[in-house]
C-alpha cells in the first residue's frame, strides 16, 4: 500500500502529516502529488470528500518552500479560487496545518468581510492566499492587491464556480496572472465548459481521474420517498423527531432545499414542532454562517438547512444523513448534495423527497449518475397526519370538544354570593346616570366596561 512517504514529500511536510495522524494516501492525492511536485499542470476529477485540498495543497508547499522565493509585495506566491466562503476558510485551515512547519504565510479573503481588512493584512503580501473570485477583483480593482507574484493557480471546484456565474472573474484573472506558472484544476464533473476553461488555462496538463464522470459515492446507500410536495415537511418532521424510522442511526442530517427562502421556511417550521436547526444560505451574514456550522459541527443543532451553494464548503467527517428535500434541476448538484456524507472513509446514507413535478428531475439524475435508489414506504395513516387529525397531531382548534360551561347552584351558588356581596347604593338591573356622579374616575370605567352606567345596562355601540 502507497504511504506518503513513498510520493517524494519533504520532511517537514511528512511531519505536519504525522501530525494529524495521516500515513495513507488517498487514490486521488496518490496520483496528483507527484506530477505537481514535478511543476506539471494539472486536471483532477475527483467526487468531493475524496481529499482533493491535500491533493494539490502538500506538493505545492513543497515547490514553494524550495523555491524559497521572498513574500511579494501587494500579491501572493500560490493562489487558490474557491466558489463559497465555507470552502476557502477550510483551504487556509488545511494550508496551515499541512505547512506548519514550512514556515509559510496563509490568508484567506471572502465577500461578507470587512474589506478594509482585507487590505491591511494582504499589504505586506503572503505566501499562500484563498480567495473567493469576487473579493479577489474587488481588491484588484482598488489597486491593493495584484495577481504579479502568482507561481501556483489552483480552481477548486472548478464547476461549481462556473454554475455561481463566475466565468467572467475567472478569465480575467486569468489575463492578469503571469503565463509563466502551474495551473491546477480540480473538479467533481467534467461538463464542456470546463474543458474549454481547462484548454484556456493549462499547458499539457496531466489528467487525473479516480472515479467515472458524474457518479456518487460507492459508501452512500441511496433511498427514496415519492412524496406529494405539501407532504414533505411533514415526513421530514415524523423522521428527525424518530417517529417514522429510516436506515441509519440518525446523527447530523444536512437537508438541502433548492432555494433560501425555502430554508428559511423549513426551519421555520421544524421549530413550530420542537425540532431545532438551523439554515445556511447567500443571505445570511459571515458570522451567522460560521455559527451555523460550528453548531452543526459540535452536534449541538445537528439540523442543518442549506442551499446548492453554501453547502459546498461542509466538510464535515459526522454527517449521517443528506435528506434532498427538494431535488436539484441540475443533476450534477446531487452529486455535490450527497458527496457531503460518507466523508473520510466513513458511510453515509442519502434519502432524496420526490413530488410529482419532481420526476425529471429524478429521471435525469439516474441518467447522470447511475443512481440506484430503494423506495422507502410512506408512514401508515400519512394523509392524516398531514391534514392534522392523525395520531401524531393534535386535532385542529374547530375539531376540539368545547369545555361545557357549569352553572353554580345550591350551596356553590350561596358560597359564591357570600363571596361577591353586591355593591350597596347601586341599582340592580339599572345603568342610572347619575348613580356613578359621585365615583372615582376608575370606578367609572370599571362600569362602562361591565355594560353599567349608560342607560339601563344596554351595550354599547
Amino acid at each position: 500500500m502507497t504511504q506518503f512517504s513513498d510520493l517524494g514529500l519533504s520532511q517537514p511536510v511528512l511531519q505536519a502529516l504525522d501530525l494529524k495522524g495521516y500515513s495513507t494516501p488517498t487514490p486521488i492525492q496518490a496520483q496528483a502529488i507527484p506530477p505537481v511536485l514535478s511543476g506539471r499542470d494539472l486536471l483532477g476529477i475527483a467526487q468531493t470528500g475524496t481529499g482533493k485540498t491535500a491533493a494539490f495543497m502538500l506538493p505545492s508547499i513543497d515547490r514553494l518552500r524550495d523555491a524559497d522565493k521572498q513574500t511579494p509585495f501587494k500579491s501572493c506566491r500560490m493562489l487558490v479560487l474557491a466558489p463559497t466562503r465555507e470552502l476557502a476558510g477550510q483551504i487556509a485551515q488545511s494550508a496551515k496545518d499541512y505547512g506548519a512547519l514550512a514556515g509559510l504565510k496563509v490568508h484567506s479573503i471572502v465577500g461578507g468581510t470587512s474589506v478594509n481588512k482585507d487590505r491591511n493584512k494582504l499589504h505586506r503580501g503572503t505566501d499562500i492566499l484563498v480567495a473567493t473570485p469576487g473579493r479577489l477583483l474587488d481588491l484588484i480593482d482598488q489597486k491593493a492587491f495584484n495577481l504579479n507574484g502568482v507561481e501556483v493557480l489552483v480552481l477548486d471546484e472548478a464547476d461549481q464556480m462556473l454554475d455561481l456565474g463566475f466565468i467572467h472573474a475567472l478569465r480575467k484573472i486569468h489575463q492578469l496572472a503571469p503565463k509563466e506558472r502551474q495551473t491546477l484544476f480540480f473538479s467533481a464533473t467534467m461538463p464542456k465548459q470546463i474543458k474549454e476553461l481547462v484548454g484556456a488555462y493549462c499547458k499539457d496538463p496531466v489528467q487525473v481521474s479516480v472515479t467515472p464522470e458524474s457518479t456518487t459515492a460507492e459508501r452512500i446507500e441511496q433511498y427514496l420517498f415519492m412524496v406529494q410536495q405539501d407532504e414533505k415537511q411533514s415526513l421530514l418532521e415524523l423522521i428527525l423527531s424518530g417517529r417514522h424510522q429510516v436506515p441509519g442511526k440518525i446523527e447530523r442530517v444536512l437537508i438541502f432545499a433548492r432555494t433560501k427562502h425555502g430554508c428559511d421556511r423549513v426551519v421555520k417550521k421544524l421549530a413550530q414542532t420542537g425540532i431545532q436547526a438551523n439554515a445556511i444560505h447567500g443571505n445570511k451574514s459571515q458570522p451567522q454562517r460560521e455559527r451555523a456550522l460550528d453548531e452543526f459541527k459540535r452536534a449541538k443543532t445537528p439540523v442543518l438547512i442549506a442551499t446548492d451553494v453554501a453547502a459546498r464548503g461542509i466538510d464535515i467527517p459526522g454527517v449521517s444523513h443528506v435528506i434532498n428535500y427538494e431535488l436539484p434541476n441540475v443533476p450534477e448538484q446531487y452529486v455535490h448534495r450527497i458527496g457531503r456524507t460518507a466523508r473520510a472513509g466513513a458511510d453515509g446514507i442519502a434519502i432524496a423527497f420526490c413530488a410529482e413535478d419532481e420526476r425529471s428531475y429524478l429521471k435525469d439524475i439516474r441518467k447522470t449518475t447511475d443512481a440506484e435508489f430503494e423506495r422507502l414506504p410512506l408512514p401508515d395513516n400519512f394523509r392524516a397526519v398531514v391534514e392534522g387529525v392523525g395520531p401524531t397531531k393534535p386535532a385542529p382548534k374547530q375539531q376540539r370538544m368545547a369545555r361545557p360551561r357549569v352553572t353554580p347552584t345550591g350551596d356553590a351558588a350561596k358560597q359564591r354570593k357570600a363571596k361577591h356581596p353586591a355593591r350597596k347604593g347601586r341599582p340592580q338591573g339599572s345603568g342610572g346616570q347619575g348613580q356613578g356622579s359621585g365615583q372615582s374616575g376608575g370606578n367609572r370605567n370599571r362600569r362602562r366596561r361591565s355594560g353599567g352606567g349608560g342607560g339601563g345596562g344596554a351595550p354599547r355601540g
